[in-house]
């Protein structure tokens, strides 16, 4: 126990299994809009068109937003060393202030740029990324390359899914 000016404070130990608190009404979960997001690709073929049709939101390409785009701003990036770069550069214009008012940083998406796994330095790009930001990444779909857009998106992006609200 602990105490401040001479009053006794909680008790803190409890013995035996704590009940689960009851749950708390949310009275505007329901009426509540999936949150929307405007996808901004780094560099070219970056992937931004891919992931607005597949997980929704708005493409921007390789431009800022407009004022009918979502706010909140997913950027993509290819895992090359081009594209990791690219995409460092941009979230240091979010970090120094320099991009567009309004506008939100939630997240970076890579995008795989061939199958298996990234090579040792490109991991380390990847890691620094991480380190800045929330990052989700999207493995090499085949279906994708060769513009077949529907079907489920790998259970390997179940993460963006969520965000995005599509799963």
């Amino acid at each position: 126990m602990w105490t401040t000016d001479g009053q006794r404070g909680p008790e803190i130990w409890i013995r035996g299994p704590v009940p689960a608190p009851d749950p708390v009404p949310m009275p505007y979960a329901s009426t509540a809009a999936p949150r929307r997001f405007s996808w901004v690709a780094t560099h070219g073929g970056a992937g931004s068109s891919t992931l607005a049709a597949v997980y929704g939101g708005h493409d921007c390409g390789r431009e800022w937003p407009g004022a009918d785009a979502p706010p909140s701003v997913l950027l993509v990036a290819r895992t090359h060393a081009a594209g990791l770069e690219s995409v460092l550069r941009t979230v240091d214009v979010f970090r120094c202030g320099e991009a567009p008012r309004g506008l939100d940083l939630d997240a970076v998406v890579l995008v795989a740029d061939a199958p298996g796994r990234l090579p040792r330095p490109l991991a380390q790009r990847v890691r620094t990324i991480e380190s800045l930001i929330d990052v989700y990444r999207v493995p090499w779909v085949t279906d994708w390359r060769l513009g077949d857009l529907g079907g489920s998106p790998p259970r390997e992006t179940a993460a963006l899914s969520r965000l995005t609200s599509r799963g």
